[in-house]
């Protein structure tokens, strides 16, 4: 059986990984993604020097059953195992770990082109290339993780198309010809601000800067020295396994009050965190979207330390200034861009002027609005349906895909954050291992079962002749 995996960013070579291991070097395993960060994907081929890991290196194995992987690589002391290092050398492990698993085995194959389509053929599917060529293969795995930024709302059309708005801060070095003194808009006030603003005062940018969010909340910064694991209590533990979500949010405010701190509850969630939202109803998930999930990311997705003191240090000089509130129109004027921004809880609203607009919201998981290649013809052409609540794919338990009826496609899988609408919580490497390693048990056993279907096909074949 050939398998398929689109996309060679942490989810693909992770899942490419653990096949091999699991199945041995003559698993048929073909690994496809863009030449530019194969092996590494964009969170970390397409970093900047000074951009920093958001989890300790000693909790960010590629691998499930050793999680110690990328400290114990390194071999770092235990001051390096407890550090927030950088991205580029996350990087470069993850091209390691593949390359040492894959360079015997005979079944693997790289394909470095993007895959524009998939289409459903007997027996399987034909994998589209942009180079013009394709393949046959039984079993797809879409692993693109995030989908690409699209245009803010409210930004107009000659804006859109100029260098003065930058939809992505990381692409072909848009930010290092942004001048010094520019008056920056930056739409976002996350874990993307937070690079950005680290990379301009790298670069001593002195002009000002405002970010804006709907509820402008930044990201909480992890503990120098991190607090012991906490066992959550009996209450949290029935409201999770209710899928009770009020009683949840109330049992967690009254744990706040008696932890030391906020940041062990949070951790102690996170392994609870997707059988809980599988069992949520989607009124209680849109419930959640809209009056939690602001405050949750905040505190979930943390920065480092050193991240935070500098984002710290611009605010208090007054340089930066964050704003909640929602960006209505961003336009060019005569001589700069002008933004009409409407205060969070405000009737009025506020005209600023800016030289650049940059756009940092972070994650984005939405493929009814997408136009990325490959993930747009899965959904013109009926194989992929849409998550209703706009967080990514349509799914079923074992992370097969389904239609837009509903129905499963036989052979087509999903793993990485497009399956948000499913696991809520499979963004983060500890999540992403785990679920790549359960996904390839999965997919090794059909083969299995198929094998020996095949095997008594040829036997009855054989007895009748």
């Amino acid at each position: 059986m050939q398998i398929t995996l689109i996309g060679a960013g942490f989810c693909g070579s992770t899942l490419a990984v653990e096949l091999l291991r699991q199945g041995g070097p003559d698993t048929r395993v073909t690994l496809v993604g863009q030449p530019e960060t194969f092996g590494r994907g964009v969170a970390y081929g397409a970093a900047r020097p000074e951009h920093v890991l958001n989890v300790r290196a000693k909790d960010l194995g590629a691998d499930a059953q050793a999680p110690t992987g990328f400290a114990d690589t390194l071999a770092l002391g235990e001051r390096g195992r407890m550090a927030f290092l950088p991205r580029l050398a996350y990087g470069e492990y993850l091209q390691s770990h593949l390359q040492q698993a894959t360079e015997s085995a005979s079944g693997f194959a790289r394909i470095e082109e993007e895959a524009i389509g998939v289409d459903r053929v007997p027996g399987g599917f034909r994998v589209l290339l942009a180079n013009g060529e394709d393949f046959f293969s039984d079993v797809v795995v879409l692993t693109v993780g995030a989908l690409p930024p699209q245009r803010l709302a409210g930004v107009g059309p000659r804006l859109a198309v100029d260098p003065r708005y930058i939809g992505w801060p990381w692409q072909d070095g848009a930010i290092d010809r942004i001048p010094p003194g520019a008056r920056l808009l930056i739409v976002g006030a996350g874990l993307t601000m937070a690079d950005v603003a680290v990379t301009l005062r790298q670069r001593d940018h002195r002009g000002p800067i405002t970010a804006l969010s709907r509820h402008g909340f930044l990201p909480q910064a992890h503990l120098e020295v991190p607090g012991a694991p906490l066992e959550l209590p009996p209450g949290v533990l029935q409201a999770l396994r209710d899928h009770d979500l009020r009683t949840l949010v109330r049992t967690l405010r009254q744990l706040s009050t008696v932890v030391d701190d906020w940041r062990r509850v949070v951790d102690a969630l996170r392994p609870h965190l997707q059988p809980f939202w599988r069992g949520l109803d989607q009124a209680a998930r849109a419930r959640f979207l809209r009056h939690l999930r602001s405050h949750w990311e905040a505190m979930r997705h943390r920065v480092a330390p050193a991240v935070s003191k500098q984002v710290q240090a611009m605010q208090a000089s007054g340089q930066l200034r964050v704003l909640s509130g929602r960006l209505l129109r961003a336009r060019l004027g005569v001589h700069d861009v002008e933004a009409l921004i409407r205060p969070r809880g405000g009737e009025s609203t506020w005209l600023g002027h800016f030289d650049v607009v940059i756009r940092a919201t972070g994650l984005d998981t939405d493929i009814e609005r997408t136009s990325h290649p490959l993930v747009a013809t899965l959904r013109d052409s009926g194989l992929l349906g849409a998550d209703p609540l706009g967080l990514g794919v349509d799914a079923d338990h074992h992370l097969q895909l389904r239609d837009p009826f509903g129905t499963p496609v036989t052979g087509l899988y999903c793993l990485g954050p497009l399956l948000r609408g499913q696991l809520w919580e499979i963004t983060a490497v500890p999540e992403l291992r785990t679920a790549a390693r359960t996904l390839a048990a999965r997919l090794l056993s059909q083969q299995a079962r198929a094998g020996r279907g095949h095997a008594t096909d040829d036997a009855a074949l054989r007895e009748a002749g």
